[in-house]
């Protein structure tokens, strides 16, 4: 299991059981193993190519969230790793389906997905830096973790390419710099024992309701 840094850590183990049923979905194990019917890859695809959007606008707030060059810089740059490789993905392994970037930008958002992103950008409009990156880190270092694993497990499975990116250098990279991030705004906001202060609770707990609203993509994805 990759190590993105401390407070990752401890938000994932007060997940509980929240967070295997995410990141070992049967969904992520068709991938795995390849049994994953090509229909529901492809739907899935599609609703997350709109989620990266939302996802980015999202970092792109982290932005004016922060309160540091260096918070700032490392949010703008996870808005371009996301614009410029995730989404490049997407539109790769759709277009080879036959599917547009014109189709994708005209899918229908399933409401799994409006629930999820509107989540994230709520967390950020009526909450401060560490709000928005509690409901942020869920995705950037579940992927990232699901990547590696399924990078050692996976065989002659035709997913591949999704597996490559995730668990590749360039992805892995993001995971332990927003780690890093998420130590040091942490620390500078709550000191360096952030589990007593009276926020930690409530900041943990948006991590698992992130988490869960990962779990419903995931559910989604299976139901084309």
């Amino acid at each position: 299991m990759p190590d993105y840094g401390s407070i990752f850590g401890k938000w994932r183990a007060a997940a509980g059981e929240t967070w295997p049923a995410y990141t070992r979905h049967a969904f992520v194990e068709g991938m795995r193993d390849g049994s994953l019917p090509r229909a529901a890859f492809l739907h899935y695809l599609v609703q997350d190519y709109i989620f990266l959007i939302h996802f980015s606008r999202a970092w792109a707030l982290a932005v004016t969230k922060a309160d540091t060059i260096d918070e700032m810089r490392l949010c703008a740059a996870t808005v371009n790793a996301l614009i410029d490789e995730e989404m490049k993905l997407h539109i790769g392994i759709c277009a080879e389906a036959g599917i547009s970037e014109s189709d994708l930008a005209k899918a229908e958002e399933r409401t799994e997905n409006l629930a999820y992103t509107r989540y994230v950008l709520d967390a950020g409009h009526s909450g401060d830096f560490l709000d928005l990156l509690a409901a942020l880190a869920p995705c950037v270092m579940g992927y990232g973790e699901i990547g590696a694993r399924l990078k050692a497990e996976a065989s002659d499975t035709p997913y591949q390419d999704w597996i490559d990116t995730y668990a590749g250098e360039e992805y892995q990279s993001v995971c332990h710099a927003v780690g890093a991030l998420l130590d040091g705004a942490v620390t500078r906001r709550l000191g360096a024992n952030p589990e007593t202060s009276p926020r930690w609770s409530a900041l943990s707990d948006r991590f698992t309701v992130a988490t869960r609203l990962e779990v419903g993509f995931w559910d989604m994805g299976l139901k084309p």
